[in-house]
């Protein structure tokens, strides 16, 4: 069965290698060709999965080693893969989702005279991103690492036509070349510290680091996890990916490149077990954008925008889990799973939204929706439930394991982390049930565009409404079904061990003040936007509200410290380089030349000047040794 695993990612990169160089005779069905590729690498990870089924402890780890990439004297790189529960679990949520994305986008860029080019980048972000997990090595990790990225900025680009989309790629792009410079060292520090970048002797030879170097490793770790998954201080790429098509925001939020710090962060959890210091880092840094993306999906009218806040809230909230250790680690993979299906959800919803409303994006020109769009409204409807936390729905079980997790960690950080938690629920609901109400209820706001078009909003083809059913269903069931018995905790422990903590409170107790402030959000929002009609024009608001707008200034801030600090660090280089390098190697040029140009004047020529010459200095000698000798 090992053989099969290089099949996972050969399919699809199969399909990108056909679809980018088979020239314009394939476009005719270039978009199925993807899409076949894509659910035939979902095959092979259904049939590998069910092996995986019939076999317990160690024999469910399968290695593959395909050929020795730089085998030089004392450095060895492999081209070998290694599934096992984690990496499996990956595999199925980048392939199922994956190919239903395909086949949503088959009628979303029907009408795109590109739709072949779409399908080989959609094609080659999957393969980027099955081989990031499926790597046995971190070395090659960093390869599907930076091919996950160049296939984000193909994508997010995709309508380069648009300023706004290739400003966009270009930031993502840029951005994510940070955390990527923390991954890179971090590789480095392990080869100078364990000889290889292997994940086996690696993780099992931390013992025999210092901690200040494991928290080094870990913390250049983290940063190329804060790139790829959009958290602080490297979140606002996210917002800005949004103007590429639809399907890949979905891909990109759910199944493929925000994923990629969570996963990196819990296969490198023996790293982050021994370095406490780092581990602490991970879960600040998940606090923090748990609470900072949720208060900027508060403000946003732009659909996509507004799930863009909420992608980088609900990582956040991984993020924290992972940096529990294990007393999170299993319940932050769960999450992401149970995300992938709300999400996607959710951004096939808006891209179906989009769909029946000429492309507008602007919440406050839709209203009453639903009874346009009734596949649409359950669907979107399903995800909105999942993500807020609604009893029995996936997000419930996911999100509820996440913050008793925080609780357990026990003590005055428990309580706090806890408190966050909490309050990041209670903001989810209201910007959620924003969303919802701003969207799918109210009377119509729609108005006709500049050129006097009005829309018509319809449902969307079935192309487009059978993947959104197929993840409301995911939606709905997949977070109970992980929950009985405990089998998604016992499915991943063998991988990324487990702890209880020490909860100062019993999990009743959390699962009750999670539904309370769950519904205190629900009806604060319901309150502001479902009691009276939504306003066309967005009023002004508070002081948080216009910075929320502006991503809490995450932008400006950027700009002053890093672009304007940058300008200024390059004029003071400059000055000194012309000032004091420039004038110490010019200066000295200068004294030589002129000490010589006067040398030279004593060589005239003159056998009259010669003799004088030798007449001064034997005098000045005579004089010397006369005064030598007196003394």
């Amino acid at each position: 069965m090992e053989n099969l695993i290089a099949l996972l990612i050969a399919a699809p990169l199969l399909g990108a290698a056909v679809l980018l160089c088979g020239g314009r005779r394939l476009d005719r069905v270039g978009h199925w060709l993807g899409t076949l590729l894509a659910a035939a690498s979902f095959v092979i990870g259904v049939v590998l999965f069910s092996d995986m089924l019939g076999k317990s402890g160690e024999g469910r780890s399968l290695h593959q080693h395909l050929f020795s990439w730089i085998p030089v004297e004392g450095f060895q790189a492999d081209i070998a893969f290694q599934l096992d529960q984690l990496s499996m679990t990956f595999v199925l949520l980048i392939t199922g989702v994956g190919t239903l994305i395909h086949i949503y986008s088959i009628g979303y860029m029907e009408h795109d005279e590109r739709r072949r080019r779409f399908f080989g980048y959609l094609n080659l972000f999957l393969a980027a991103m099955l081989l990031l997990v499926l790597a046995d090595n971190y070395l090659l990790l960093y390869m599907g690492w930076e091919g996950v990225g160049l296939a984000s900025y193909l994508l997010i680009g995709f309508w380069q036509h648009k300023p706004s989309a290739a400003t966009a790629a270009k930031k993502a792009f840029l951005v994510n070349r940070v955390g990527d410079m923390g991954l890179s060292i971090a590789i480095m520090l392990m080869f100078t510290t364990f000889g290889t970048f292997a994940f086996g002797p690696v993780l099992s030879s931390t013992g025999d680091a210092t901690e200040g170097k494991l928290t080094a490793i870990g913390l250049m770790l983290l940063l190329a996890a804060c790139g790829k998954s959009a958290q602080v201080p490297l979140q606002s790429w996210l917002g800005d990916a949004m103007e590429g098509p639809t399907p890949v925001s979905a891909l990109i939020h759910a199944a493929t490149m925000v994923t990629a710090g969570v996963y990196l962060i819990t296969r490198s959890g023996a790293i982050f077990n021994a370095a406490p210091d780092a581990q602490l880092v991970v879960v600040v840094v998940g606090a923090v954008t748990l609470l900072f993306g949720a208060i900027v999906g508060c403000a946003k009218d732009d659909i996509k925008k507004a799930l863009a806040g909420s992608t980088m809230s609900q990582i956040g909230y991984m993020i924290l889990a992972a940096g529990l250790g294990p007393i999170g680690y299993v319940f932050a993979i769960m999450h992401l799973v149970t995300h992938g299906f709300f999400k996607a959800g959710l951004f096939l919803g808006a891209g179906s939204v989009m769909h029946g409303m000429n492309d507008e994006v602007d919440m406050r020109k839709y209203g009453g929706l639903r009874k346009y769009m009734p596949v649409t409204f359950v669907t979107f409807g399903l995800g909105y439930l999942a993500i807020i936390g609604f009893p029995g729905l996936s997000g419930f079980f996911s999100k509820d394991k996440i913050i008793e997790a925080a609780f357990a960690k026990g003590g005055t950080e428990g309580w706090i982390l806890g408190a966050v938690t909490l309050l990041g629920a209670a903001i989810t609901a209201f910007y959620m049930t924003r969303v919802m109400v701003m969207t799918f209820f109210g009377e119509k706001r729609w108005q006709p565009d500049e050129k006097g078009h009005e829309p018509h909003p319809h449902e969307s083809p079935k192309s487009m409404t059978i993947p959104m059913i197929i993840l409301a269903f995911g939606s709905v069931f997949a977070g109970g079904f992980f929950s009985i018995g405990d089998r998604f905790l016992h499915w991943l422990e063998p991988v990324t061990g487990h702890s209880h903590g020490n909860p100062p409170v019993s999990a009743a107790t959390v699962t009750t003040a999670t539904v309370v402030v769950m519904v205190l959000g629900v009806a604060l929002a319901w309150f502001m936007y479902g009691r009276k009609p939504v306003p066309v024009t967005a009023p002004r608001g508070s002081l948080l509200t216009r910075a929320a707008r502006r991503d809490l200034l995450q932008d400006d801030f950027n700009h002053v410290v890093l672009v304007r600090g940058g300008e200024h660090l390059t004029r003071s280089l400059v000055y000194v380089d012309h000032t004091l390098v420039d004038g110490v190697v010019n200066g000295t040029a200068a004294s030589f030349g002129g000490l010589s140009g006067r040398l030279r004047k004593l060589q005239n020529g003159y056998a009259r000047t010669y003799a004088v010459s030798m007449f001064g200095g034997t005098a000045v000698l005579i004089a010397a040794t006369l005064l030598m000798r007196a003394v």
